[in-house]
């Protein structure tokens, strides 16, 4: 059964989500559509790329990924369709899929097949859906305009290290609101070999990595390596983006004693 999964910044009070979705049923029925995510900040590829990239792999081969997040295209960001694992990927090439993949693409197609309306505006409907949909039926991501050996490359920062400190920065806030950085845990081990350590951020310190929520009593900031495997700051049972003043891209540094 063929699998279409949505992600897109267009949240849940407007039509486009429910327009793409007919869209794809009109030309293929039997399709199942599986919504990632509605809720992406607005234009924000890098919050898009974090979101797909730790859910992709977890779907069968054959998959086919539209990524409606900041989709105009122009000269040098083509939309583009990528093959990586078995898998489909139908975007704006404008950093997005460097973003996502930490590994060469095995296919990477610039689309130039014709849209299936006069409006310029809704790319993800009238054009996405067309090349999902033909990728669903499993013909070939080649049929679908020009193969290409790059794509844009867009780095995101990375943590700054030396000796005794770690710099880094939040990358993710889920709705939960806990806060995800960008520092991975072999990283964190490597530095801290052992040594005591304190984790800064605005006017608060925490001083151990916890293995879960419930390790600090309700209401307590607390540590811990998420299931992506960055290291993220949560309140057990409260809102810590919210309650600690936390945002996107701010900074988080670890000091080693």
């Amino acid at each position: 059964m063929p699998i279409i999964t949505l992600i897109s910044d267009w949240g849940l009070k407007d039509h486009y989500s429910g327009a793409v979705k007919g869209a794809i049923l009109t030309k293929m029925p039997e399709a199942t559509i599986v919504d990632i995510s509605h809720s992406i900040p607005s234009f924000e590829i890098e919050q898009a790329a974090f979101v797909i990239r730790n859910s992709y792999r977890y779907f069968p081969e054959g998959t086919v990924h539209i990524i409606g997040v900041n989709t105009e295209e122009s000269d040098t960001n083509p939309h583009t369709a990528v093959e990586v694992d078995g898998q489909f990927f139908i975007g704006t090439d404008n950093g997005i899929f460097s973003l996502i993949f930490d590994k060469p693409l095995d296919k990477i197609v610039e689309l130039t097949i014709i849209q299936d309306s006069d409006s310029f505006t809704f790319s993800t409907r009238d054009r996405f859906v067309k090349a999902a949909v033909h990728l669903a039926q499993g013909k070939k991501i080649e049929e679908l305009g020009t193969v290409k050996d790059k794509i844009i490359e867009k780095i995101l920062l990375k943590p700054v290290v030396n000796d005794n400190v770690i710099k880094g920065h939040v990358i993710y806030i889920d709705s939960y609101e806990n806060i995800i950085t960008n520092i991975k845990e072999p990283l964190f081990s490597e530095v801290c070999n052992g040594r005591k350590f304190g984790i800064f951020f605005r006017t608060y310190e925490i001083n151990k990595i916890s293995r879960s929520y419930t390790d600090v009593p309700v209401g307590e900031i607390l540590a811990l390596f998420d299931s992506t495997g960055f290291l993220e700051i949560a309140m057990n049972q409260g809102n810590a983006s919210g309650l600690l003043g936390m945002d996107y891209k701010d900074l988080v540094r670890i000091e080693f004693t």
